[in-house]
């Protein structure tokens, strides 16, 4: 893991574009991703799947950290679009401000490629996405089930989930509640929107929602590592067993945590796939080939009973083979 991570992080300063000597030619070859954060598991595995793709194929790769700011985003656009790339792959900051990034690329006739969260607006070849709605509902169905087997259906839930600006956090959201919906469980515990998606963040939020709704019973966490923050601040509140935990995405101290039962489940994005996916729609329209605007990956629904069965696909598609 130390390895892949120096090589991806370190992109976004020495391999930066602007840093290699004649990158102007090189860039011709090159495919960099844009990045919401490399400091979550999720995209640096899926950043894995656009690099491996891509060399394969004789291109150069590189990945930039937007550090989960729109504006670092769109100056990282700037930079390598003046330079001059084969193509982009970009998993937006959010939905709303995507579209100045193509807006940029569009001018510049460089293909992009959208890599998860989604646009509201602007051109490019394809769009890669998971299943987010059915994939939280999926997940929600999980907790519900598990909420009534133990009589807590009036029970309050809690939501920490990703930027609701972004698509796929809409999605993630309005699944969840379906689900909830549908079992009969209607009280919510408040909604949170993470900034720093750290499990730091998430344990204050957490806290603060333990603090104001002692009925509170169940939490769906919008992603994998903040989990781990929401179980420290159920035990520092002397919770434990007293509310169940929903996750989104993984990571493999995630998977040990379903293991153990101690998080019910989670909905995962298969995100090395999702790089590879989204590396063979550039390639192929940079051949001149036809690509489907919009490719879908299923979202694996993992809980304790189907951990040990789905896990050689969750070390190849999710973790890139990092799952030991």
């Amino acid at each position: 893991m130390a390895t892949q991570r120096r090589t991806l992080l370190g992109v976004s300063g020495a391999l930066a574009l602007g840093a290699l000597p004649g990158i102007s030619r090189a860039a011709e070859k090159t495919v960099v991703y844009l990045t919401p954060g490399l400091d979550l598991p999720f995209w640096r595995y899926l950043a894995k799947g656009i690099e491996d793709s891509v060399k394969a194929q004789g291109f150069g790769f590189s990945a930039l950290d937007s550090h989960n700011n729109a504006a670092t985003q769109l100056k990282n656009a700037q930079d390598v679009i003046a330079r001059g790339v084969a193509g982009i792959c970009i998993s937006p900051t959010d939905s709303s401000t995507a579209p100045a990034v193509l807006g940029l690329a569009q001018r510049a006739k460089i293909p992009v490629i959208i890599s998860d969260i989604g646009t509201n607006s602007g051109e490019y070849v394809s769009f890669v996405i998971s299943n987010n709605f059915e994939g939280a509902y999926g997940i929600g169905k999980v907790l519900a089930e598990r909420m009534k087997e133990k009589g807590w259906q009036n029970g309050s839930v809690g939501f920490v989930t990703i930027s609701q600006a972004r698509r796929n956090g809409q999605a993630r959201t309005a699944g969840f509640r379906k689900a909830l919906k549908e079992a009969g469980i209607t009280k919510e515990a408040g909604l949170q929107q993470m900034q720093s998606y750290t499990a730091d963040e998430t344990f204050h939020f957490v806290q603060d929602m333990l603090t104001a709704n002692p009925d509170m019973r169940g939490l769906f966490v919008q992603t994998d590592q903040p989990t781990t923050g929401a179980l420290r601040a159920i035990k520092a509140a002397r919770r434990e067993g007293q509310v169940l935990v929903a996750s989104y995405d993984g990571t493999p101290e995630l998977v040990k945590l379903i293991e153990a039962d101690q998080v019910v489940g989670s909905g995962m994005q298969q995100p090395y796939l999702m790089g590879v996916k989204s590396a063979e729609a550039l390639l192929a329209h940079l051949k001149g080939e036809s690509v489907p605007k919009e490719t879908t990956v299923p979202i694996l629904v993992v809980t304790s009973k189907n951990v040990a069965e789905l896990l050689p696909t969750i070390r190849k598609t999710v973790f890139a083979g990092e799952l030991s």
